[in-house]
């Protein structure tokens, strides 16, 4: 099967021939991709080189002519070394861009902790107005990368990863999927976390529902989803662990409810291994998460 960044050069590069604003900005990675969409519209696709600041100040500066710009690198790339830029040109200056990183929190191991980036999505809470899509499978990255370039001039981050769930299901760019209905609890799964989930909940008398869209959160549905199963509610993030509990909070401030966050942790495994030993070492796999759940919401067995 393909992985979501294999979808997103073909998707762009479409994109780049249908619609005249679209521009593609890049920082050396994922130039291959676009060796032919250069050749029919060179003065829409560029690369920077690798100069991670001046990828998203030409970004900026493509959006303030009335430009759509993409902007391509790995995670750590994007969002965390440049982020002051993101902070002001894009931010300050009041325009967007869609981001679209590669990596996610661990996606290459033997990359070193210069190419994880679990704190991405934490660190763009701390700036205003951001729309976050966090993909589970590569046919849902091909929906939410034109949901993204569609979305006037929002500033909107799109997280792709080569983890990824067995099969996609429809998304929106916006609303929770219930997934799974149960009376004992909430189980939110991010993503490419929801085979995981659902392996680790089986059994279990929990709703579980699916998120690809997680700023904003759609809190509307989550409300919903505890008048029926509960307050006791679960969070499962590939990236760091706790990123969305003050969200949740926030939605649930007015009713007693407990929350468990759980991700990527915050200690650095220094030995490269392999994408499932990473998984695994933060207990994001099946049988850790069952424990941790089943540990948490009152009565779901």
């Amino acid at each position: 099967m393909d992985t979501m960044r294999d979808r997103f050069a073909p998707v762009i590069s479409r994109l780049l021939d249908e619609d005249p604003r679209v521009a593609v900005v890049l920082a050396e990675i994922g130039v291959d991709g676009f060796t032919a969409a250069r050749s029919r519209h060179p003065d829409r696709v560029i690369n920077v080189g690798i100069r991670e600041q001046l990828l998203i100040g030409t970004g900026a500066g493509l959006a303030l002519t009335g430009l759509r710009p993409v902007v391509h690198t790995f995670a750590s790339f994007l969002v965390e070394r440049p982020f002051e830029q993101v902070k002001l040109d894009l931010g300050h200056q009041g325009v967007g861009a869609v981001l679209v990183s590669a990596a996610a929190s661990f996606d290459w191991p033997a990359g070193g902790y210069t190419h994880m980036a679990p704190g991405d999505v934490a660190l763009l809470d701390t700036v205003d107005d951001w729309t976050v899509h966090v993909p589970g499978h590569p046919d849902e990255a091909e929906t939410l990368l034109r949901h993204a370039v569609a979305a006037g001039d929002d500033k909107v981050y799109v997280r792709l990863s080569v983890q990824s769930n067995a099969h996609g299901l429809p998304v929106d760019g916006a609303r929770l999927r219930t997934v799974h209905e149960g009376r004992a609890g909430v189980v939110v799964a991010v993503g490419p976390t929801l085979d995981a989930v659902l392996d680790a909940t089986e059994g279990l008398d929990v709703t579980v529902l699916y998120a690809t869209t997680v700023r904003p959160l759609d809190t509307a549905a989550l409300r919903r989803a505890t008048e029926s199963a509960g307050t006791d509610v679960v969070l499962v993030e590939p990236y760091l662990a706790g990123t969305s509990t003050a969200t949740v909070n926030d939605a649930l401030s007015d009713v007693p409810h407990r929350v468990l966050g759980l991700g990527v942790g915050r200690r650095e495994l220094r030995r490269y291994g392999t994408v499932e030993e990473h998984v695994a070492a933060h207990g994001l796999d099946a049988r850790s998460l069952r424990e941790r759940i089943a540990g948490f919401v009152a009565g779901a067995k």
